[in-house]
């Protein structure tokens, strides 16, 4: 990517905010898809839980749906084929059934490029943080084993955090006061333009812009470009190398 495109999308995004500058502080990560190949191992869980319950959700198809709560997601697909909601029993027989195969696929590995540009963010004096919509009690361990000396308990956004997960910007929302809390910044002093929220799914897209943070999508998945961008991607890479290789250039706009 040349700079003068990363220029001309940190250009606009300040003048449709009404910001004079960026003034990057921290960097919000989706997990899921971004910092764990972990995509392939839920789209085809729920794929294959759907047709053992008699519904049809295409594997693709998961992707557009990651970052939806597990009942928001059975819900959809019960209301376009049955024409109405899941009941709680079947939303807990379903989710139940999908979380054991899931847990039977062999473990991810981790997103090529992911631990390098999380070295890079953090060299750069940039603060990385997670915001996903995982539950697992095991997160930090994992993220910790995964990436030794990254990410803070403190900086971090889970399931348990939230009451509603995304499209919804709670969780970019709350992702920015947790790290107001842990700087002991003043409200007034941080804003929107002090963050980037970095996703590599369509409703994830969604939180970051309704959050009004500069969203940069990362396509790790089958969807087509369009489906990132059409839902206000500020910029878009393929991979998170191509995005670890461009992060100077993008560090360089982002903090002038």
């Amino acid at each position: 990517m040349e700079k003068n495109e990363i220029e001309a999308a940190v250009a606009k995004y300040l003048e449709q905010k009404g910001y004079e500058r960026m003034a990057l502080k921290a960097a919000m990560f989706d997990m899921d898809g971004v910092l764990f190949n972990s995509m392939p191992n839920h789209a085809k869980c729920w794929h294959e839980t759907m047709a053992h319950f008699g519904l049809d959700l295409p594997e693709w198809e998961a992707y557009m749906h990651e970052g939806r709560t597990g009942a928001g997601t059975i819900n959809l697909v019960s209301i376009r084929q049955r024409g109405h909601e899941a009941t709680e029993d079947e939303i807990h027989n379903i989710y139940k059934y999908k979380s054991e195969l899931f847990n039977q696929c062999p473990k991810a590995e981790r997103m090529p490029g992911a631990y390098e540009l999380l070295y890079k963010v953090k060299a750069s004096g940039v603060v990385p943080m997670v915001v996903t919509g995982s539950g697992q009690v095991t997160l930090l361990e994992r993220l910790n084993r995964n990436f030794s000396g990254i990410f803070k308990k403190e900086l971090m956004v889970t399931a348990f955090d939230v009451q509603y997960g995304k499209p919804n910007p709670e969780p970019y929302l709350m992702g920015m006061e947790k790290y107001r809390k842990a700087t002991q910044s003043p409200k007034e002093g941080l804003a929107p333009n002090h963050f980037i929220v970095v996703e590599n799914a369509p409703l994830g897209v969604q939180a970051g812009v309704a959050a009004g943070v500069f969203t940069i999508a990362v396509n790790t998945g089958p969807l087509p470009d369009e489906a990132l961008l059409s839902q206000g991607a500020n910029l878009l890479f393929h991979s998170m190398q191509e995005f670890c290789d461009e992060w100077e250039k993008v560090f360089s706009v982002l903090s002038s």
